[in-house]
């Protein structure tokens, strides 16, 4: 299931999600799917196991995403065990980060590039200036995943804020 394109994310109910295939086609062909719908096939082609992604548009994902280089390294924070396969505090986490562009299929190709180069560590990553996607092998997965890189990057941005 996919957003349909135009519809207020803050306000979703379940007529405002459709189906897709994993070419991103609407089964439904009266609706039309987002426009971000090639990033998230891409991810469920790239890995059997991922059968949710959900994308974030946090103020702190988007900022750090600005103010970081290629991607942001976070360590010694208790909440990055909220990442599957990551067990301590004591582990660098490094979350990939994307230069924007409008061409979702360019984009996507990079992705799956990053991904055949074995660039990520956790699941999930940034688009500079966009905001987060994180995934997972169930949909409670994925939201844990978000929820634990909200909070990282909330503790990440902090202390950028300090050290100014």
């Amino acid at each position: 299931m996919i957003t349909q394109s135009g519809k207020e994310k803050s306000r979703l109910s379940p007529d405002d999600l459709m189906i897709c295939d994993l070419h991103g086609i609407a089964v439904d062909q009266s609706l039309t799917p987002s426009v971000e719908t090639p990033l998230h096939t891409c991810m469920f082609n790239l890995d059997a196991d991922i059968s949710a992604v959900l994308h974030t548009h946090s103020a702190s994902a988007t900022v750090l995403s600005r103010a970081a280089g290629p991607e942001l390294m976070i360590s010694d924070y208790e909440m990055q065990k909220a990442f599957t396969g990551i067990e301590s505090h004591d582990e660098s986490v490094n979350v990939v980060i994307f230069d924007n562009d409008q061409d979702m299929q360019a984009l996507a190709k990079r992705i799956e590039q990053a991904w055949a180069d074995d660039q990520f560590t956790v699941p999930g990553f940034l688009i500079r200036g966009h905001g987060l996607y994180a995934w997972g092998r169930k949909l409670s997965d994925a939201q844990r995943h978000v929820e634990g890189f909200e909070f990282l990057f909330q503790c990440a941005w902090q202390e950028l804020l300090v050290k100014t």
